[in-house]
């Protein structure tokens, strides 16, 4: 395993293309690596680099390089990277990256994204012994990358594409669907999920120039994607790799380097200034880091969908989880799983961030609509929060759990808030009625007009209340359980009172019944009233719902409608490469 190397600064006064060194270097100091091997030979994600890809919750923008080994594929990283130093370079033989080492830099043109490098290990180690292990290097840098730079040295030509061949392999180690059907346009697919794609050609010594007329270098590039005519096992070979690049990466670029220093230089290459350099390397160096900087996009899966650091942690670990279960990385499966794994994620943080919102201004006991303009603005956060971390959940099943577990909690809370302001009534009622209850317990109502003393205690005491309490929950409820319970009282002082004739007593009994009627129906206004808000509440919930639903068909609509027209330009560019044959 190739040792982590420590980051040089690239300074400022060389290399100044390359952004703000301070801002690009303060997510990591240095590479960590991704993806390496067991003591078995098989591939594994390092809990160290998918540790900190977790704790990127921006969308992040990968760039990936691949190449045969010793063809200076890590030097263009170090580049992107703002630093000098950083992915090892070497100057021997043997390759020295291994497995695939992580960067992560704050993105120097686009605000708010994170910049994900990925180094792989040279292709092609003969030292390696296992074709295999390198076809997987290259599916890897494939599936996780969002754009994919391959590097080679010299000129491009049949060699130089043959060298290419993983290329020719994807469709056999990388499935679109789980199901595939008879009608799948494979390539339209790959089209839709593969990144852009960079051919850098290093050490570039030909005059760039075609019949006498000169040309750049993504047309240098087209030209030696052109098939031949015919359909001979010879021309099939020819033309399969050719076809395989134009069928699944719809937009290609190429820039061609010249050398960069004489043969003793290239030894020290992360020492050079930029004064030691050939100033037409510089050049094609800026020109590509700014093409990258500027056209390379975020990471996305189907539907265009855009990943986060957090979720492309995941995804590697899928990818790599089916390889070395022998099975075939299956982009569908892959979305899936990465769905139940982020979905399950985003509702826990989702009810966290609604919990600790709630509880910043819970204060027991509250008012129903300040309890409730609480619990909408806990929601709203915590959706939001949802809708950042949450992937695929197209169905909406995961928000719609959120918002089952967020009623559940807001409703614990109602119930939380009635107990409190029962409490709180019933204290004050005691307070309050501590005088009848005196009366009560002495017999002082037992007496000759003690009836008229209870029901005018009664009235005074019972406006007091009110009084106290006429802004608080659950007040008439409260007083309602009380008189209930005094009825029997003033049923016995209104028999004992000799004061009143039996048909007054008559009127009293009735009188009583119309005060008992009048206080549920106080506290049944007042069970409405929540009811109300409760229902409020759903609507308003319901309302927020739909329109985050909206939001989201709408956003995805447009990255499929993107995809289509993306496909599409890149089929006519295909077929207007195909020579006509008359």
């Amino acid at each position: 395993m190739g040792s982590a190397q420590t980051a040089g600064r690239l300074p400022q006064r060389d290399f100044g293309f390359l952004g703000t060194t301070a801002e690009m270097s303060s997510i990591m100091k240095e590479p960590k690596c991704l993806i390496s091997s067991d003591h078995q030979g098989r591939l594994c994600v390092q809990k160290e680099a998918k540790t900190i890809l977790e704790g990127i919750t921006q969308p992040v923008v990968v760039v990936c390089v691949v190449g045969l080994y010793r063809t200076g594929k890590s030097y263009l990283m170090n580049r992107l990277a703002g630093q000098q130093k950083g992915f090892a370079l070497g100057s021997s033989i043997e390759s020295k990256t291994k497995g695939i080492w992580m960067w992560c830099v704050p993105h120097p043109t686009k605000a708010d994204h994170t910049l994900v490098l990925l180094d792989t290990e040279g292709l092609g180690d003969v030292d390696k012994g296992d074709e295999k292990h390198d076809t997987w290097i290259f599916c890897l840098a494939v599936l996780l990358s969002s754009t994919l730079v391959y590097n080679s040295l010299g000129i491009i030509d049949n060699n130089a594409l043959e060298k290419l061949h993983y290329v020719t392999e994807l469709t056999e180690n990388i499935r679109v669907r789980a199901q595939r059907g008879a009608d799948d346009d494979d390539s339209a697919e790959f089209m839709r999920m593969f990144p852009s794609f960079i051919w850098t050609v290093r050490d570039f010594t030909l005059e760039l120039r075609k019949e006498g007329q000169p040309i750049t270098a993504n047309q240098y590039l087209e030209s030696a994607l052109v098939l031949k005519p015919g359909n001979s096992p010879k021309i099939e070979q020819f033309n399969l790799p050719r076809r395989c690049l134009r069928n699944f990466f719809a937009e290609r670029q190429c820039f061609v380097f010249p050398r960069p220093a004489g043969d003793d230089d290239l030894k020290r290459m992360e020492e050079l200034s930029e004064a030691e350099l050939d100033a037409r390397f510089l050049q094609r160096s800026k020109e590509f880091c700014d093409y990258v900087f500027s056209s390379a996009k975020p990471k996305t899966v189907t539907g265009g969908r855009i990943l986060t650091g957090t979720v492309l942690g995941s995804l590697t670990e899928v990818y790599v989880e089916a390889i070395r279960s022998g099975q075939i990385p299956c982009l569908e499966n892959a979305v899936e799983t990465l769905a139940q794994i982020q979905n399950g994620r985003a509702v826990e943080q989702g009810l966290q961030v609604y919990r600790s919102e709630v509880f910043k201004y819970l204060c027991f006991p509250l008012d129903p609509a300040e309890l409730s303009d609480i619990h909408a603005q806990a929601e709203k956060k915590a959706v939001e929060v949802f809708i950042s971390t949450s992937f695929n959940d197209t169905e909406q099943k995961s928000q719609l759990e959120l918002m089952r577990q967020i009623q559940t909690e807001y409703e614990e809370l109602c119930r939380q808030n009635q107990e409190e302001c029962v409490h709180m009534c019933r204290s004050k009622l005691e307070c309050v009625f501590a005088p009848l209850e005196e009366s009560l317990n002495d017999g002082s109502f037992m007496q000759p007009g003690g009836y008229q003393d209870y029901r005018d205690t009664l009235k005074r005491l019972t406006k007091e209340y009110r009084q106290r309490t006429h802004t608080q929950l659950m007040s008439e409820e409260v007083l309602s359980q009380y008189l209930k319970e005094k009825e029997k009282f003033a049923n016995n002082i209104l028999a004992a009172d000799q004061c009143l004739s039996n048909a007054e007593r008559k009127m009293e009994v009735e009188q009583l019944k119309r005060e008992a009627l009048e206080q549920k129906q106080k506290a049944l206004e007042e069970q409405n009233r929540l009811q109300e808000q409760v229902f409020h509440d759903h609507q308003k919930t319901f309302e927020q719902h739909m329109h985050n639903l909206l939001e989201r068909m709408e956003k995805e609509q447009e990255r499929a409608r993107e995809d289509n027209k993306r496909v599409l330009e890149a089929k006519l560019k295909s077929t207007n490469l195909i020579p006509v044959l008359y």
